[in-house]
């Protein structure tokens, strides 16, 4: 984990993914990992090159992990990011 994400900043980001954004951790299992059958997620950790998600597809437990398209510069980077991934997988779910 770089300096720029702490366990402190990964888990704070987390918690509030998970809290307030469940639907937003399903579509990234589901647009970049290729989870296309997932039931639910929870977003384990992040840092400056990705997130880890736990998967729930029907019974089975996965573990995933989805790279940014960047390496993230600090927390206000990660946030920016993940909406534009949450815009990106909208728009991909509706394509299919």
């Amino acid at each position: 984990m770089s300096d720029h994400f702490s366990a402190e900043i990964s888990s704070r980001i987390c918690t509030h993914m998970n809290n307030d954004h469940a639907e937003a951790v399903v579509l990234y299992a589901q647009s970049f990992a290729n989870v296309a059958n997932t039931t639910a997620a929870e977003m384990l950790s992040i840092d400056a090159e990705g997130m880890d998600l736990a998967v729930y597809e029907e019974e089975e437990k996965l573990s995933v992990r989805i790279q940014f398209d960047h390496v993230l510069t600090d927390a206000e980077d990660a946030h920016q990011t993940l909406i534009a991934m949450t815009k990106q997988a909208r728009i991909q779910a509706r394509i299919k």
